[in-house]
């Protein structure tokens, strides 16, 4: 399977099947697992076999086919899949860190993330620097030799600024800390967290994986010995394991996502190209253009802009919802890389708890608009656009 190109992967990896022979991945809906006798059921509690399953809250076999299918995309040992990104997100922070410890972290993260850094890893006892992800000199003088781990979104959410992720993690290893990456703009198709030395790769399935706004997910992938120690033993005790009927889900999305995110990114770009200069935006925000600070850089890591792109309105949080009530495709709504383009005022709703001098020092502006390119016409997409724009 080593051999295989992602596509190949995406649709063969990690199948186990029943009895049987079934050609569709099956959906094993139950909570528990019978044993044979009493000396099996001893046994497996004290170490179960690579397909032996006791309850499904430490695993199941339709999760665990999820599972490997995507560490197999990865190209990582094992990956332990997460009631939603946030879950994975929170796993993957709680799991290896104490009360005492040192978390570096890039400043421009999505709200949730912010809050499990600075609120509920603050409150137990954890203190967390953070800094300007794009600054390596900045990330070089937070880190100290008692850090235990270093945090970062590969590419930000809302302001998509780009992480040398190679440096980043040579920072962080050179401390003997951990380099935990939420990858979500990146996308399983694009990405480059594992190559350029993430010690452990976060996604919320529930983006571009299932990208169809049907089901929460998240996963954390990858070394077997932290995946399968510290994480699983966290996440199995606490109850943030995936539904059976989720990675199914999730299963089947996986056959289409590397379709589906080239088309979005190739309509993304598109759009940042034809925007880029209109006079009603001020800036265009996008790894793809050469105008993004990063762009060599996202070029080098990922050789794609991505699905997601952001403008900045001239007029302010006036013209943003003039702008956003005057769109008939692109849909209102909090969430992104769905086949559906979405749009998201972060100002006011994924980053709204956030003081405003935060908001300030992130580049979240009033005028500031998220836009998630979908799988419709991108022809129909710019049309929608520039019809906004110029009621703006």
């Amino acid at each position: 399977m080593d051999k295989w190109k992602k596509r190949t992967r995406a649709v063969h990896a990690g199948i186990r099947r029943s009895q049987y022979n079934e050609v569709s991945e099956a959906i094993f809906l139950t909570q528990g697992f019978v044993y044979d006798s009493a000396e099996e059921a001893e046994a497996r509690f004290v170490k179960a076999g690579e397909d032996e399953f006791i309850y499904a809250r430490y695993g199941n076999p339709t999760v665990a086919m999820f599972e490997d299918r995507i560490a197999s995309l990865e190209g990582v040992e094992a990956g332990f899949a997460t009631a939603s990104g946030m879950a994975a997100v929170n796993g993957a922070l709680m799991a290896l860190v104490k009360a005492g410890d040192h978390v570096v972290s890039s400043r421009a993260l999505f709200g949730s993330c912010l809050y499990i850094l600075e609120d509920v890893l603050g409150r137990f006892g954890v203190e967390i620097s953070l800094v300007d992800g794009r600054d390596l000199n900045a990330w070089k003088a937070a880190v100290r030799p008692d850090t235990k781990l270093v945090f970062c979104e590969s590419v930000s959410n809302p302001t998509l600024e780009v992480i040398d992720l190679g440096a980043v993690a040579n920072i962080a290893h050179a401390n003997g800390a951990f380099l935990v990456v939420d990858n979500v703009f990146a996308t399983p198709i694009f990405s480059y967290a594992a190559e350029a030395g993430a010690d452990l790769i976060v996604y919320s399935s529930t983006k571009h994986i299932d990208g169809q706004g049907r089901c929460l997910g998240g996963v954390i992938l990858g070394k077997r010995e932290l995946v399968r120690g510290p994480i699983e033993a966290y996440l199995k005790h606490t109850g943030g394991a995936m539904s059976p009927f989720n990675a199914w889900v999730m299963l089947k999305s996986l056959d289409t996502m590397d379709l589906r995110v080239r088309a979005q990114s190739a309509t993304a770009q598109t759009l940042a190209e034809e925007i880029e200069g209109h006079v009603a935006v001020g800036r265009v925000i996008y790894p793809g253009l050469m105008s993004h600070p990063q762009h060599k850089l996202a070029m080098d890591q990922a050789g794609d802009g991505g699905t997601v792109m952001a403008i900045d309105l001239k007029g302010g949080k006036d013209a943003a919802f003039r702008f956003l009530n005057a769109l008939e495709i692109f849909t209102i709504s909090n969430n992104f890389a769905d086949s559906k383009s979405i749009v998201t005022h972060p100002a006011t709703t994924t980053h709204q708890r956030l003081p405003q001098a935060q908001k300030d020092l992130l580049g979240i502006t009033p005028g500031l608009i998220r836009l998630s390119c979908g799988l419709e016409d991108p022809a129909d997409l710019l049309a929608d656009v520039l019809q906004a724009l110029a009621q703006v």
